[in-house]
Parts: C-alpha cells; sequence; structure tokens
C-alpha cells in the first residue's frame, strides 16, 4: 500500500517569559529572543536546527502580543507570515490546537507536525535531525504521538519524566518504545532511582504527531477547547478572524498539552498510542544563568565572561556585562549580570531564585524593570 503523502510543518512555541534570565530577560526580549548561548538568538537557533529538514514557508510559531514583532524580526521572510499570536496565554495544549488548527487550512487537509521549543540548546544539530526525521516516521501512522527522551545524566528533579515500556521497535536504525507513563517532578530519591534505571527519560517537551491525530485527541479529552477552536478555526483566512481570537481564546482551559493530551493518552485501553525515542543530541533547557555556566564552561573553576574581563584569585563565577569591563578579585561561584538599567549579583546555586526577583518587581508595580 503506498504511503500516504504528508507535508511537514514545523510549529515553535515562543510565547514564554525567561523569568529566571532577568535582568536580561524582559516582557518584550525573554530568553528565546536573547543570544544566551551563542551569537544568535535561542528562536534563531531553532530555525536553523529546522532548516534542513523544513523550509521556512512550513515553520509556524507562536507567541504573544508583546513579543510578536521582535519574533518575526528573528524569522526568515517565509517564516513571518506563519506568526500567530495569541491575546491571552493559555498554556500549550491550546497553543498547539491553534497552529494544528492553521497547518491543517494551509495544508488543505492533514500534515506531520514537529513542536519543539524556542528556547533549548542542541549540541549536535545534525544528530538531532536523523532523529526527528526518525520520530516523524513514527507519527506519520495515524493515532501515534511521539516524544524524545533525553537519557538523563543525573538524579535531576528539576525536570518531568517519561517511563519507557516492552521491547524496542525501529525507525530508520533508530529504537523507539512505548510510553508507559509521565510522571512530574521528582523528589532527589525518586529522581535517583530514575536516573539509574535505564527506563526513564526526561521529557524535553519535543513532541510529533498528526494534525488530526492532536485534534481528534483533544477533541476526546478537552472537548470544550476543541468545539471553541473548530469554530475559530472555520474563520481563518476571513475578516471575522481576529474578532473571533479575542472573543474565544481568553475562554479557553489554560492547561499544557502533557496534562490535556498526552497522561491521559497512556491510559487508554488498547494498542499504545505514546511513543518516546531516546534522543541523546546535547539538550539542554538552558533554565538558569546557573546551566549557562555549565554549557560553557570546560574545565572546572572557569569564569566564564563573554565580555572583556580579569580575574584575580577568583573562579567559578559567570560575569556578563555587554559594554563595561569587569575585574573581580577573591570572589567565586558568583553570577554577575549587567544591563544599562539593572545588575543581578547572585551565588551561582541561587540562580533558580532570580525568578523571585520578577515576582518582586511585579507586586512592587516595577514595569520598568519588567
Amino acid at each position: 500500500m503506498a504511503t500516504e503523502a504528508l507535508t511537514v510543518h514545523a510549529v515553535i512555541l515562543a510565547g514564554g517569559r525567561g523569568t529566571r534570565f532577568w535582568p536580561r530577560s524582559r516582557t518584550r526580549t525573554p530568553k528565546q529572543l536573547l543570544n544566551i548561548v551563542g551569537r544568535q538568538t535561542m528562536l534563531e537557533q531553532t530555525v536553523a536546527r529546522l532548516r534542513p529538514l523544513i523550509p521556512a514557508e512550513r515553520i509556524w510559531t507562536v507567541t504573544n502580543a508583546e513579543q510578536a514583532s521582535e519574533v518575526k524580526k528573528q524569522l526568515p521572510a517565509a517564516a513571518r507570515k506563519r506568526v500567530l499570536t495569541e491575546p491571552v496565554g493559555r498554556n500549550t495544549a491550546a497553543a498547539i490546537a491553534l497552529a494544528a488548527l492553521h497547518v491543517r487550512h494551509a495544508a488543505g487537509g492533514d500534515a506531520l507536525l514537529a513542536v519543539l521549543p524556542a528556547d533549548h540548546h542542541i549540541a549536535n544539530p545534525e544528530r538531532y535531525r536523523i532523529i526527528v526525521r526518525a520520530a516523524l516516521e513514527v507519527a506519520r501512522r495515524k493515532g501515534r504521538m511521539v516524544v524524545l527522551g533525553i537519557p538523563p545524566t543525573r538524579p535531576e528533579t528539576g525536570f518531568g519524566y517519561i517511563e519507557r515500556m516492552g521491547e524496542a521497535l525501529d525507525s530508520k536504525g533508530f529504537p523507539f518504545y512505548a510510553v508507559r507513563r509521565f510522571t512530574e517532578k521528582p523528589a532527589l530519591s525518586v529522581a535517583k532511582v530514575y536516573a539509574g534505571s535505564g527506563d526513564y527519560h526526561w521529557n524535553a517537551g519535543m513532541f510529533f504527531w498528526r494534525a488530526s491525530t492532536f485534534l481528534e485527541s483533544l477533541d476526546r479529552h478537552l472537548p470544550k477547547t476543541f468545539a471553541a477552536l473548530e469554530s475559530l478555526g472555520e474563520s481563518i483566512g476571513k475578516n471575522g478572524y481576529e474578532r473571533k481570537l479575542r472573543a474565544i481564546y481568553p475562554k479557553l482551559q489554560g492547561i499544557s498539552v502533557d496534562y490535556a493530551i498526552l497522561e491521559p493518552a497512556t491510559r487508554q485501553p488498547g494498542a499504545p498510542s505514546v511513543f518516546v525515542i531516546p534522543a541523546e543530541v546535547g539538550w539542554s533547557d538552558i533554565g538558569s544563568w546557573a546551566a549557562v555556566y555549565e554549557l560553557l564552561t570546560k574545565y572546572p573553576g572557569d569564569n566564564i565572561s563573554p565580555s572583556d574581563a580579569y580575574a584575580l584569585d577568583a573562579g567559578g563565577n559567570l560575569f556578563w556585562s555587554k559594554s563595561k569591563f569587569v575585574a573581580a578579585i577573591g570572589v567565586n561561584d558568583l553570577v554577575v549580570v549587567e544591563t544599562p538599567d539593572a545588575l543581578l549579583i547572585c551565588p551561582r546555586d541561587r540562580a533558580q531564585d532570580v525568578g523571585k526577583v520578577v515576582k518582586w518587581l511585579e507586586e512592587n508595580r516595577r514595569k520598568d524593570l519588567l
């Protein structure tokens, strides 16, 4: 039987705030729009990884009104026409559904979707593309949903995990497994068991499925959201679309695709429908300034600075100053980030708390620093 011809589209989720990268990350220029690692921004790197696989005119980006203008500036010309702007944030299930409707409309029918975060780092893009091809091949069959699982390198408590089961199947030379369940961020004792078992992978939030498979699952597990968005889909390309989007979107349930679709799918009776492909691709979600240090350092105790700096009896520091020379004496394991209007200083092991600064600024109505 001939294989059904399906075009492949990428859906990049680019609406996050990146509060743990304050003071560089702001409401209009969050983490994904910054050059956190390397010269290109995180969004530009994400698109560059995809271009050998998917042409720019089939790359869709979901973002919000505050960031849409800068997002478009960073995309190839053909992809700027595919930017979808949410009037309010409603988490990943709604964002992916909105994109699936637009892809279905543009394709004139079904299509394969690669759903990817805009702000993750991949050290081995060539291997990543090979695995993406394998994932798309698995997802080509109706009813299948595929996630990339990162083999854990440590007992991490900040990530969700995917538990696989059964014997390995094969797609283009890569093993894939049925998913038994998704688990939330575990306690350290549990994370140690997961990391050592070989049956658990970090959930990196990279998904592959047909547009029809996703929308049918949305109808099954989140019927009110599906019905509302299907009515919106009838307006795509028509004059009343924006008005209808603004009316419908705020009423949608705010829930992640993991909770709404993937977790319930693993509990369905019958043949498995969710699969995981282990992906050793040098992945990092770069979740904090400490993660940037770990990614860039080559030797323990290195000082990392993208600008001119001098350190005397100092080690393990990350300095980020675009316009000023940095001199450090006798300090260790610090994060120092300078912008024209703010200065962050914290121990590297407290970098996860930077988001609390943003929360304080919000509570004290310091919009000038947000």
